[in-house]
């Protein structure tokens, strides 16, 4: 393997000029310049069944809708770009269609990440939030607005995505959800977006992901730092977030109290759209056993491993039903 190319990488791009054009190397290719290590997608989605494609879509997911502005929005068009993958085609859009997102915390992370999952086509989701819209949520949480202040910030975000695509199905929760509400939503979902802001919250998430064998996507991003993983708790070494943050008295820093550059979200709450996408479709390498550190300032990547606590409280061995 020739030196700078990461073990990992899949795809890379190159600036032409002014224009960027965005190159996707096959295989082949990266053989040929010495990238040689791959990984089958299998490897990463072992134990986990991608949601099933129905037979015949529903009038909502297969003709054309109108939105409350009487336009219309034609699937064959909208999904085009997308259904020209590889990876994705027809019969990918379907899938993604006939699937259901819960994404906790509509903020700066869940704001891209259901704009994402929304004009992506993935048909039903539930969003979780019961804040307000305030002034300065304006500057990272896209999906708000300067005349929602003051609104629930599920209702607001609601609007927006229905907006972005009338075909998908959006459900608002503006309320704190208890654990068995938590539980239920998580096990109603084929993937699940963690874009929560503290502790308590990304636990009960990940009590809740383990006991329902729900694929979990979590991000978090403050100052100018960003991770973000996934945890598969079908697979059999796939670690959780305890194993990640045992609890045991960490820290919660906000960004109110410490800051945070509004790009930064994006491009956290971004990313988990597409691994939530990506777990949905059953393509490509996801995070499962990987933690991505993302440095802004210095604009540099990292990647750590991230292996199974057999000790761990919630997924380990001895671990608790009731912990």
């Amino acid at each position: 393997m020739k030196p700078g190319i990461s073990s990992h990488s899949l795809h890379y791009a190159k600036s032409l000029s002014t224009n960027l054009l965005c190159e996707v190397w096959s295989k082949r290719s990266l053989t040929h310049i010495g990238h040689s290590h791959f990984i089958p997608s299998a490897q990463y989605f072992n134990g986990y069944t991608v949601p099933r494609i129905p037979e015949r879509l529903s009038p909502l997911q297969s003709g054309m809708s109108e939105n409350p502005a009487g336009l219309t929005l034609d699937p064959e068009i909208h999904y085009s770009r997308q259904v020209r993958l590889p990876q994705v085609g027809e019969q990918g859009q379907r899938r993604l269609l006939a699937s259901r997102a819960l994404i906790v915390g509509m903020g700066g992370l869940g704001s891209p990440a259901a704009m994402y999952l929304a004009a992506a086509g993935v048909g039903h989701l539930v969003i979780s939030d019961y804040d307000r819209v305030e002034p300065s949520n304006l500057q990272r949480q896209i999906a708000h607005r300067a005349a929602d202040i003051g609104e629930p910030k599920a209702f607001s975000a609601r609007a927006t995505l229905e907006a972005l695509n009338p075909d998908v199905r959006v459900v608002a929760l503006d309320w704190q959800l208890d654990e068995a509400e938590l539980e239920d939503e998580v096990r109603a979902a084929d993937v699940v977006l963690d874009c929560s802001d503290n502790f308590p919250t990304r636990f009960a998430l990940n009590k809740a992901s383990v006991r329902t064998s729900t694929p979990l996507v979590v991000g978090a991003a403050i100052r100018m730092e960003g991770q973000l993983s996934t945890f598969v708790p079908a697979r059999e070494d796939s670690p959780c977030y305890r194993c990640l943050y045992t609890g045991g008295g960490e820290m919660a820093e906000t960004c109110s109290q410490e800051g945070v550059l509004a790009p930064l979200v994006g491009v956290i709450g971004t990313l988990q759209a597409v691994e939530a996408i990506k777990v949905l479709l059953g393509i490509g390498e996801i995070l499962c056993g990987r933690l991505l550190l993302f440095d802004a300032t210095e604009l540099e990547w990292r990647t750590l491993r991230l292996r199974k606590n057999p000790t761990c409280r919630m997924c380990g061995k001895e671990a608790s039903a009731h912990d």
